[in-house]
């Protein structure tokens, strides 16, 4: 006799599949205990990744199976595991900057108000941390193509109640050119503040691109190109940046004293204007 189920030999094929639409699929959550039927180990879930799971017995013994379907048994029967839905988060979330985030946040209106930093780099770092914060705000960060004529920007932009300004300074100590220069621009709604190191580069820690410490560059070098050679990278300084971007995935990859500036910055341009 020919069954329409399973044809001219009953034994052809895989004989534990159920019929087609009949396998469940089942959230490979932790800590689901399934057996893998061709080499019986069993376990519970402990990872779940694209196309492999793993497997821990209760002996602590892990063993990592390729995923398919009806790969596994629950209970005896056949099932196929899938990735698990994601978790909605339960408690309050924080941004990149260590605030409390906004969630289906809708940016502000963009405010008078302005920060403006030194290069393109000062300003992808400061979105990577504080962009979250700056759009519910409703902040704009702009970069300038360095300070040397910051009065005559500022002057330009138009400082006055309701439309403040910030600027963020590298190399800002004792002594140095910018700091003459910031001495220069005196309006009580622009606020001049910045960080000692000589590139924003150096506000990134070293630990956090693998580093021992930002190296003494000698003077008359470019600090950039010294930093390469110094360090044996082989990359250009835009790709460099990036590689140095990508290991900032939070404040706490920063240095303190960039921290306290920026936010110093932030809450300046968002103070509300003194009544009278």
């Amino acid at each position: 006799m020919q069954s329409k189920d399973y044809g001219n030999d009953v034994l052809a094929g895989n004989w534990r599949l159920p019929r087609k639409g009949q396998i469940p699929e089942i959230p490979a959550e932790r800590d689901l205990v399934v057996e893998d039927p061709d080499s019986g180990f069993c376990g519970a879930v402990v990872a779940f990744a694209k196309d492999e799971v793993t497997l821990e017995d209760r002996f602590g013994k892990r063993r990592i199976f390729p995923l398919a379907p009806a790969g596994f048994l629950v209970d005896g029967k056949p099932v196929t595991l899938v990735r698990p839905a994601p978790k909605a988060p339960t408690g309050p979330v924080t941004s990149a900057s260590g605030s409390i985030a906004v969630r289906d946040l809708r940016a502000k209106v963009a405010r008078k108000s302005r920060i403006y930093v030194e290069g393109i780099h000062d300003a992808e770092l400061v979105e990577k941390i504080w962009g979250h914060d700056l759009r519910v705000e409703g902040v704009v960060v702009e970069y300038l193509e360095g300070v040397d004529d910051l009065p005559a920007i500022v002057e330009e932009f138009g400082p006055e109640p309701g439309r403040r300004l910030g600027v963020l300074v590298d190399h800002l100590v004792p002594g140095s050119k910018e700091s003459r220069i910031a001495a220069r621009v005196s309006s009580p709604h622009v606020l001049i503040t910045g960080h000692p190191f000589i590139d924003i580069w150096q506000a990134v820690k070293p630990s956090a691109v693998n580093i021992s410490a930002w190296p003494d560059v000698p003077y008359g070098m470019p600090w950039k190109e010294g930093t390469l050679a110094a360090l044996g990278w082989k990359d250009e300084t835009g790709a460099a940046w990036k590689r140095i971007l990508r290991s900032v995935h939070s404040y706490a990859d920063l240095e303190p004293a960039l921290l306290g500036r920026v936010e110093e910055l932030i809450d300046f341009v968002t103070a509300p204007e003194p009544l009278g």
